[in-house]
């Protein structure tokens, strides 16, 4: 009877050990894990420009969108590959991101052109057979980085890195995450192009090490060249890393809610209109600046144009929040007249992260912004609801869940 007992025992131990994950499978949801490596580093310094090289301007962009992705999506782990100015062989970049079991691989850097020419614009690249000359100029300069490792040889199986002849290996691979890098690619572009308003240089392919030896959904992104004078400038303003760090921020989490979608068919990721920001400066009319209003007011000897009645409401409502449309980002100030704000009047601004941002509409009635919203879609096809509340930006959707409730008593 014991030997029976042990016996019976040791068949629950084995049953239990097999049921077991499937039991703990959703006890705790893994968190999405994105690992954020910021291209070069230590005594590498990436391409050089004028004023700066290329491995801090990486270096600041990676560690603006890692802080952005932590402060607003605590369901996903950040990984950095560096988060100072250190140099990190390429496949140990490769390895950090396996490792850490990573969901999504992006990989930051800063493009240049040589011989004085110029160019301006972002573009981003996944892995793949470069097409054209170009492309593959831009997979040698980043590949190069393995040089400045003393067993190169050994440890990228005899890869030169300037020889054409050794991305013949990239024609025959097979990269199951493709899809998934192509689209990432393409929505990181979309937000560089509409919401960051750089020129738009496409999506690539090209052999890169670091991608090729990561095994998860990965990109390449190339903020813009260092070696044009203009956009040099533009990498080393707070304004410009920033709104580059948003960009992408944006790509990821719109690509992030999708795969939720895709894989559970409902997802609690909140994308970016949505997402509480400080308010740095009130509305104002389009193309009225704080040093216009001083020079109306000298001038004159009265108030400067004031917010209309609309934009108003923002600042003076106590209770209610206020419910406005974002149109259009412009990194200066637009004239009333000017061709981007498309013949819409009373259109306001309000200044965050160094850009402006102009509004359309302002009500402490959610249902009608949303009606005028829909009339204006047309016209602008990216805008979205934004949330006022006591002159400050706040989360659009407990504004509206605050709006429902009051509607409701």
């Amino acid at each position: 009877m014991k030997r029976y007992r042990q016996h019976i025992l040791y068949i629950s131990l084995c049953l239990g050990l097999l049921i077991a994950p499937f039991c703990c499978s959703n006890i705790g949801a893994k968190d999405f894990v994105v690992v954020i490596d910021a291209g070069h580093g230590g005594h590498d310094p990436g391409a050089i420009g004028r004023i700066s090289k290329e491995k801090n301007i990486n270096l600041n962009v990676a560690l603006k969108l890692g802080k952005q992705i932590q402060k607003n999506c605590p369901d996903v782990k950040v990984v950095y590959t560096r988060t100072r100015d250190v140099f990190i062989p390429l496949n140990r970049r490769a390895e950090i991101a396996n490792d850490a079991k990573a969901d999504l691989f992006i990989s930051i850097h800063t493009n240049a052109l040589a011989n004085n020419r110029t160019a301006k614009g972002a573009s981003t690249w996944t892995l793949g057979l470069a097409k054209s000359d170009a492309n593959l100029e831009v997979a040698k300069r980043e590949n190069s980085v393995i040089l400045y490792e003393s067993d190169y040889k050994t440890r990228y199986a005899g890869f030169n890195p300037n020889s054409a002849e050794s991305y013949i290996i990239f024609e025959f691979m097979q990269d199951k995450y493709m899809s998934q890098s192509v689209h990432l690619a393409s929505l990181v572009q979309k937000h560089f192009r509409n919401t960051c308003r750089r020129v738009d240089r496409g999506v690539h392919q090209a052999g890169f090490l670091v991608l090729k030896a990561s095994a998860m959904p990965s990109i390449l992104v190339e903020l813009g060249f260092i070696s044009t004078p203009e956009e040099e400038r533009y990498l080393n303003t707070d304004a410009g890393t920033g709104t580059l760090a948003d960009g992408i921020f944006r790509a990821f989490l719109t690509y992030k809610r999708e795969q939720e979608i895709r894989l559970n068919g409902s997802s609690q990721t909140i994308l970016p209109e949505d997402l509480p920001q400080p308010e740095e400066k009130t509305s104002a009319p389009a193309g009225t600046t704080p040093a216009t209003e001083k020079k109306a007011t000298a001038r004159n000897n009265k108030p400067a144009p004031q917010p209309s009645e609309k934009a108003t409401v923002a600042q003076t409502e106590d209770k209610a929040p206020v419910f406005k449309i974002q149109i259009l980002t412009s990194s200066r100030p637009l004239a009333k007249n000017d061709k981007r704000l498309k013949g819409l009047k009373n259109v306001d601004y309000y200044k965050e992260g160094g850009l402006y941002k102009y509004t359309y509409g302002a009500s402490s009635d959610y249902n009608k912004v949303l009606r005028t919203k829909r009339s204006i879609t047309a016209k602008f096809k990216d805008a979205f609801i934004i949330a006022f509340k006591n002159g400050r930006k706040v989360n659009v959707n407990t504004a509206i869940r605050e709006f429902k409730n009051k509607r409701n008593k």
